[in-house]
């Protein structure tokens, strides 16, 4: 056991967590300052994680096989470089971007014509509520036998789970504008594609950003677990199951880290331009003060 390299991680992560505490409350006089604050606060707290993960893996010597150490992976990482990076382009680049825009447009697109039509609302929701319950494990063999090994097929796993998410917050989103507010409208003699473009759409942009967050991270999810049931011999779900059966658990770690990282910025992408396009929205206001 070694117990300085413990004992260096826990006073790290307390005096790290005293820092912490002291940003979190201070109010600095300037806005950059503020803003910077808030971003130190998250990032300091994960490389605290690191260094405390660091000293348990080093302190009491737990063998790699279970858990490596995070300098373990990150040299992994930075040694396989080209085979993360054609990974990365086989299963998020094709798979992840193509199947999410495909199955937020068709989502998006299929819940206007529910809100047109009382009979597909009826029929169609407790279906799509239906299949959207199906577990990914169960789906994916059966679109790789329909679609192939290739990225096609991930697709296809892809548009189904981020189909109906889209589709249901649609909907919502789109009954949330008032019977007062739509009155209004028609008092003005507002066609439907008016009301529907200068006060229901509007409405519905948080539902609307709500699912396309929620579907931002069940893309990558489902391609990678897509990919455990065939694939051509690249991607990070296949990365993951062969090497967790080579015993290479770094390699394992390292393809988890480039998805979480990958995950992350995109749903922080989606969050960004949900605040440019939601800047009136309440909740977006009262963080912004």
């Amino acid at each position: 056991m070694n117990l300085a390299a413990l004992a260096g991680a826990i006073l790290f992560w307390l005096a790290a967590w005293a820092f912490n505490e002291w940003l979190v409350r201070k109010q600095f006089a300037s806005d950059a300052a503020n803003n910077a604050a808030r971003v130190a606060v998250p990032l300091l707290f994960g490389i605290t994680i690191l260094v405390l993960w660091e000293g348990i893996v080093r302190g009491f010597a737990v063998p790699s096989v279970l858990l490596p150490a995070p300098s373990m992976i990150w040299q992994r990482l930075i040694n396989s470089l080209p085979t993360l990076a054609a990974d990365f382009r086989q299963t998020f680049l094709k798979s992840v971007l193509t199947g999410y825009a495909l199955g937020c447009g068709l989502g998006f697109v299929v819940a206007i014509l529910i809100d047109r039509s009382p009979f597909l609302q009826k029929g169609l929701l407790p279906l799509g509520n239906f299949v959207s319950a199906l577990p990914v494990i169960g789906v994916a063999p059966i679109m790789v036998m329909w679609f192939g090994f290739d990225w096609q097929s991930k697709v296809a796993v892809v548009v189904i789970m981020t189909f109906f998410p889209m589709l249901v917050n649609t909907v919502s989103g789109l009954a949330a504008a008032s019977h007062m507010e739509r009155d209004l409208m028609r008092t003005y003699a507002a066609s439907w594609w008016q009301t529907l473009v200068k006060l229901r759409l509007p409405a519905a942009w948080p539902f609307i950003f709500n699912a396309l967050k929620i579907n931002s991270t069940l893309a990558l999810i489902g391609a990678i677990v897509a990919e455990f049931f065939g694939t051509p011999i690249v991607g990070m779900g296949f990365r993951i199951s062969t090497e967790v059966g080579r015993m290479n658990v770094d390699m394992v770690w390292a393809e988890i880290a480039v998805a979480a990282v990958a995950g992350s910025v995109f749903y922080g992408m989606v969050a960004l331009i949900e605040r440019a396009v939601t800047f009136w929205h309440p909740s977006i206001r009262s963080g912004r003060t």
